[in-house]
């Protein structure tokens, strides 16, 4: 892992400036202490980093589990729920033994890739305001309704009567540099490979901060990244909680686990799946072991007072967009969330969200670029409508509503796909009185084919003859061989003949198809 540092490195920063304020609001968006979501971070990193397969993915707590988190903590209190993370840890590992990582492969790719641009949209919309110096909204809270009965447009109306100059001033800054560092300056000198450019952003937001403070261009403090800054080492420690395991009697403490466990393993492997596809190197993240990595992680920020971990996409999207190779990246942005916490909380607290509102402009637009829109729409309708509806799904409600939407999208054009090619019918025209019409079966026909071959055997006219190839088919469900049984009896009445063409080649006339079909299934 050590031998891909120079990458890296520069990555785990950048991922270590995109998690810190997202640790921070995701705890205030679920009703947590801050702190909360820093030890999550910091586990996600460290904890999961190492344990888990995936070279790309980075964990935390994420903005997914924020309405579950926060029902369960006023109604359990935080001590209580902390026993609910720890039995979700706790099943998850389970899960994980059991195999139930492969759920994430049944996922199409064109709803992967609808929930890879959905988030991108979020991110690019929720970080408008910020970039203006308008900052109602918490950090890490991507849901499109806001409390008061605001929503994320009405919030951007909003921000229109609330304009920083300085925050726009650090934005347009920001972007500069990490245009011209990623565009121009990575390509001329290996320095710039090195130090990373949100790194230089972020220091020109700090000395931008110390030199317009308290001027009419400066930057508010409401308008910075808040780290809680202990006093001493035994205020530090004081921000620790404990689980109160006496509540694991409660059942609302096991359904709460529970529920904990299916939510956040199911979008860790949807964000598994997502990552897997950014990686360049196109490797394969075992999805068992990443279970067993999440259930450890959950089960240690449990007993220590932190949130819920699922690997994020924000985060991994970003990681990978930073150059990293390994999951050194993952886990050595733990490290730098555990440092700064301990040594230099005061500095960041210097940080202006417009920097980071800026790296995660350009985050959102790599996810969601518009070539991508054109390529779906050019792959045809089977792909782009799973892909179109989950977007939509996750902009307007959330994460998981928008890809059920687009899985059942994706469900709905498979049946009609089997719907429609689970035969052939051709017609020939041997002279003006005779009407033969051959069917072909697919291999396999299900009871989903039953209306569409019910219906071109009852269109047949008078008088023709029907010839059933089954030579190809390897699978015909009963309800297929009731309807042709049904039918003979208004063939009769139709003068039609039906005869079916076996295996062999062999030309039958069966007085009844289901008895057939079931004497001569073997062969």
């Amino acid at each position: 892992m050590f031998k891909n540092l120079n990458k890296d490195l520069p990555a785990s920063l950048v991922v270590f400036f995109v998690a810190l304020p997202l640790c921070l609001g995701i705890a205030l968006a679920s009703g947590a202490p801050a702190f909360s979501g820093l030890i999550a971070g910091i586990i996600g990193g460290v904890v999961v980093g190492s344990i888990s397969g995936s070279q790309l993915g980075v964990s935390g707590p994420a903005a997914g589990l924020a309405v579950i988190v926060l029902g369960a903590i006023a109604s359990l209190g935080f001590e209580s729920f902390l026993v609910a993370v720890v039995i979700g840890g706790a099943i998850q590992i389970l899960l994980g033994i059991l195999r139930a990582g492969v759920i994430g492969y049944y996922f199409p790719s064109s709803v992967i890739k609808g929930m890879l641009a959905g988030i991108g949209i979020i991110i690019f919309l929720k970080q408008i305001p910020h970039a203006f110096g308008y900052d109602s909204g918490r950090e890490g809270d991507f849901s499109f309704f806001q409390p008061g009965g605001e929503n994320l447009l009405s919030e951007l109306l909003n921000m229109l009567d609330h304009i920083s100059p300085g925050a726009i001033i650090v934005t347009l800054i920001s972007l500069a540099i990490l245009l011209v560092w990623e565009n121009v300056l990575i390509n001329k000198n290996r320095m710039f490979t090195i130090v990373p450019g949100p790194l230089v952003a972020v220091l020109v937001g700090v000395v931008y901060f110390l030199l317009t403070r308290n001027t009419e261009i400066g930057i508010a403090e409401a308008h910075l990244v808040k780290v809680p800054v202990p006093e001493s080492f035994i205020d530090f420690t004081s921000q620790f909680s404990f689980p109160k395991f006496s509540a694991i009697t409660n059942p609302q403490v096991w359904i709460t686990g529970i529920t904990i466990a299916i939510v956040a393993s199911l979008e860790t492997l949807l964000c598994v799946e997502a990552s897997d596809k950014l990686d360049p190197f196109k490797r394969v993240t075992p999805t068992n072991r990443e279970l067993v990595a999440q259930g450890t992680g959950n089960i240690i920020s449990g007993l220590i007072g932190g949130l819920p971990i699922t690997q994020v996409i924000v985060r991994s999207s970003a990681n990978v967009q930073s150059g990293a190779v390994t999951k050194m990246s993952a886990i050595l942005h733990g490290f730098f969330l555990l440092l700064a916490v301990l040594v230099i909380p005061v500095l960041l607290n210097m940080v202006p969200l417009a920097v980071l509102a800026a790296i995660l402009f350009l985050v959102g637009y790599k996810l969601a670029k518009p070539a991508l829109f054109v390529k779906m729409y050019r792959l045809g309708k089977t792909q782009f409508l799973p892909f179109i509806v989950t977007i939509i799904g996750i902009v307007f409600t959330d994460l998981l509503i928008g890809i059920g939407l687009g899985l059942a999208v994706g469900i709905v054009t498979i049946l009609l796909n089997s719907y429609r090619n689970s035969h052939f019918l051709h017609k020939e025209e041997v002279d003006s009185d005779l009407h033969i019409y051959k069917m072909v079966l697919a291999e396999e026909v299900t009871f989903l084919n039953k209306g569409a071959i019910n219906r071109e055997l009852h269109s047949l006219p008078k008088d023709s003859q029907l010839e059933i190839n089954i030579k190809n088919t390897k699978f015909l469900d009963y309800d297929i061989l009731e309807i042709l049984d049904e039918f003979a009896v208004h063939a009769t009445e139709k003068n039609i003949t039906i005869t079916i063409v076996t295996k062999n080649g062999e030309v039958v006339n069966p007085e009844s198809y289901s008895k057939f079909f079931i004497t001569n299934a073997n062969a």
